[in-house]
């Protein structure tokens, strides 16, 4: 059968902490030279005090199974690049479903000679950046999603610091050396980011530093958990020592999300990984014709060592994709499929993720450093209109949300129910840009459904037709 639904009119290692710099010469960052012993006054950690708690620890932080992110990057969502620009627009993150805001890096950023100008080069963990407002700002704009049953989780950068840090020159020792003695950058797949210096976690004084720098952000500013930058590059038990301490504070429910996909970190007490395979296998589904089957072997792999309701984040754009490979409209064949593709994101397994600017259909995509291109809010309300629709349908719906998925899909249809006790759902999403009939297995053949996208009941025979990048979305 055809299915009656309006067609839309509509279409890692990326930049973490600066531009990536090829140093001539060996690097040897993970060797460090004997160097003179430090006075003690230089290595031994100086922690201040846990400080008062800011406001009311706040009770509507959403079980992790239940999250919504909506990731905000400061310098592109408003004008004027800063915490009140958001804080305006805090409506509009509730209107498109979210009940998680997730703030890039709020902290001061590097200015010495290296820097790029890279909000992941931090110069001061416990300081907010001047260029987003001030600590009264950030309090206001966690005040305001608070008051509108939203969480507010920060950005965390462990790997580096800036090269302006202070912990620089008051705790050399915490750094990475190179076999000339010199603070070493990080470096991956031959690539070193020179803007950024290198932490040594076998430093027990930097690992204590770091987690109560963390942690005051709980009291001061009433946050309600932390997304951690290039997480598969620290440690295990730094993160499980980390996670232990936040986990103590027992006034506050925290989110803890890796930005990583080691299986470990589940075991580290991180609530989520991130989605990088399954962001991969919708490029490869969309842009090169793999089958839509391929999604089936990521809810496997992506979840090893997850247990109880950990998750894994999914979306079809975030801020490193969208600079390095550009928006969801260019990736996947316009509006439409760039909405096909998220329906499956959002809707087959995991938590969504949704970068500020995807759902205003945003064409031009937000380059590091961030700095020049600013979201152009209304400019495709069909666009935005079709994403509220979605999500509002999906937090309806406890099959949609965190029901468990059963697979169906053909080389061209991404098809899959979703079962949480009495309610049931189906999705179909043509990943295709071209009319596509799939043959319904006898177990969902002659089953009659509600069409969420239209309110109306669908019986369905043995075949669906769906147009260019159409989707469906039926429950029961």
């Amino acid at each position: 059968m055809l299915l009656n639904i309006p067609e839309m009119p509509l279409s890692w290692l990326a930049r973490k902490s600066g531009l990536a710099l090829l140093l001539a010469g060996s690097l040897l960052a993970g060797c460090k030279k004997d160097l003179p012993e430090a006075p003690a006054a230089l290595t031994a950690p100086v922690t201040p005090p846990t400080p008062p708690q800011y406001g009311t620890p706040f009770a509507g932080v959403p079980p992790r199974e239940d999250a919504v992110i909506y990731q905000v990057n400061m310098r592109a969502f408003s004008q004027a690049g800063n915490f009140a620009g958001v804080t305006a627009r805090l409506d509009s993150i509730k209107a498109v479903g979210a009940n998680v805001v997730y703030l890039m890096p709020i902290y001061p950023v590097g200015t010495d000679s290296k820097a790029v100008n890279s909000p992941y080069a931090v110069k001061d963990y416990r300081a907010v950046g001047t260029e987003f407002g001030t600590l009264a700002d950030l309090r206001a704009l966690v005040d305001g999603a608070h008051q509108r049953g939203m969480a507010v989780m920060l950005d965390w950068v462990a790997n580096h610091t800036s090269f302006d840090n202070a912990w620089i020159t008051q705790h050399p020792a915490w750094y990475v050396h190179d076999a000339a003695g010199n603070i070493a950058s990080p470096v991956s797949n031959g690539v070193t980011y020179g803007d950024v210096a290198q932490l040594d976690f076998n430093s027990l004084p930097m690992r204590l530093e770091m987690i109560s720098a963390m942690k005051s952000w709980v009291f001061t500013a009433n946050v309600d958990g932390f997304r951690c930058d290039y997480a598969d590059f620290q440690p295990d038990d730094f993160w499980k020592q980390a996670t232990d301490t936040l986990r103590n504070v027992k006034t506050h429910k925290l989110l803890l999300m890796a930005e990583g996909t080691r299986a470990s970190n589940f075991a580290s007490g991180f609530d989520y990984n991130f989605g990088f395979s399954f962001y991969g296998g919708i490029k490869n589904v969309y842009r090169s014709g793999a089958a839509a089957t391929t999604f089936d072997g990521l809810n496997t792999s992506e979840y090893a060592g997850a247990t109880g309701t950990q998750q894994v984040v999914r979306y079809t754009t975030n801020h490193d994709v969208n600079s390095s490979d550009g928006t969801p409209v260019a990736l996947f064949g316009g509006d439409a499929g760039a909405m096909s593709a998220f329906v499956i994101a959002a809707c087959f397994k995991g938590v969504p993720l949704i970068y500020n600017g995807q759902e205003a259909g945003m064409t031009a995509r937000i380059s590091f450093p961030f700095t020049s291109v600013k979201v152009q809010w209304g400019a495709h309300p069909e666009v935005t209109r079709a994403y509220q629709q979605l999500m509002a349908i999906r937090a309806a719906s406890p099959a949609l949300r965190h029901g468990t998925p059963t697979s169906y899909s053909s080389a061209n249809m991404c098809a899959f129910t979703k079962t949480a006790g009495t309610d049931q759902a189906f999705v179909l999403a043509n990943v295709r840009n071209a009319t596509t009939t799939y043959t319904l297995p006898i177990a969902l053949a002659n089953t009659s459904w509600t069409n969420t996208l239209t309110g109306n009941p669908v019986t369905l025979g043995t075949q669906v037709t769906l147009q260019p990048y159409a989707y469906a979305v039926l429950r029961k």
